[in-house]
């Protein structure tokens, strides 16, 4: 009877545990959690000798970026109500260490069409929905041209947080072929992660 209690215990205490947020002193704690693919917030693929890294960026690495050197308990809760509206993943993608443009395009046309896909053309290429085809609204993204002085191309996606979307257990999220021929790529990524996702100690 004993040993049953203490499994009961012992189980609740993982579920627990499993259940609430990490919390970090320093947003390198965090980066260091967030990059270990086990803790669910990193995926990663190789398809065609290309490299894909799906990260998910949590609420309060945004508010890090905007707060004063010294900030009140009032500017990180105002900070944090602004950026926990949504959603933030950041795609990197790349060849032998290089970036897209580096790698990829053989002539000056495929380079052209290439930089206008990537600056202009992603919302049609990269799409989060739901197991029943529901598709979250891309709000914005970021594509920081690196010409050439980065091993990877990396991309910043913003998407509504959508609490019904939220409910489902994974959000699917696809990049299509981008002239790599890779075909489509897609990721699972578990929702609980993101509803409980760690925070920074301010």
């Amino acid at each position: 009877m004993k040993f049953q209690q203490l499994f009961i215990m012992l189980f609740i205490a993982f579920l627990l545990s499993n259940c609430t947020n990490k919390s970090f002193t320093t947003k390198e704690e965090m980066f260091s959690y967030l990059q270990k693919e086990d803790n669910g917030y990193l995926h990663q693929k190789n398809v065609n000798g290309y490299d894909f890294s799906l990260l998910y960026k949590p609420t309060d690495l945004l508010v890090h970026q905007e707060l004063s050197e010294s900030p009140t308990s009032e500017e990180v809760e105002k900070l944090r109500t602004k950026y926990k509206k949504y959603l933030y993943f950041t795609l990197s993608m790349s060849k032998n260490n290089k970036e897209l443009l580096s790698a990829t395009p053989r002539n000056r046309q495929e380079f052209g069409a290439m930089v206008n896909e990537l600056a202009f053309g992603m919302d049609k290429k990269v799409h989060v929905f739901t197991s029943k085809k529901d598709t979250l609204e891309l709000l914005d993204y970021v594509y920081p041209r690196m010409y050439g002085m980065s091993k990877a191309t990396t991309m910043l996606f913003v998407y509504p947080r959508d609490e019904k979307f939220l409910k489902e257990d994974y959000l699917n999220i696809t990049i299509g072929d981008l002239g790599t021929y890779t075909g489509e790529v897609r990721f699972k990524v578990p929702t609980q992660k993101i509803k409980n996702e760690p925070k920074l100690e301010f």
